[in-house]
């Protein structure tokens, strides 16, 4: 077994590193997930608001 305390310390810094860039990628890839749902949704929502908009329109045309 290796006793240098150094090449311990320096072996543990690097799997801690290893832990916090596996965990910044998946926040990542839930980041741009959760983007793309939110465009998703802004859309049909705009959509929807649109569609409503022109059922009001002619509604008040026909007044």
């Amino acid at each position: 077994m290796n006793d240098d305390p150094h090449a311990a310390a320096v072996a543990r810094i690097e799997q801690a590193l290893s832990r916090i860039e596996r965990a910044a990628h998946a926040r990542g890839e839930a980041n741009r997930v959760l983007a793309a749902r939110h465009a998703a949704l802004k859309a049909r929502i705009g959509d929807a608001i649109g569609a409503l908009d022109a059922v009001i329109a002619r509604e008040a045309d026909a007044d």
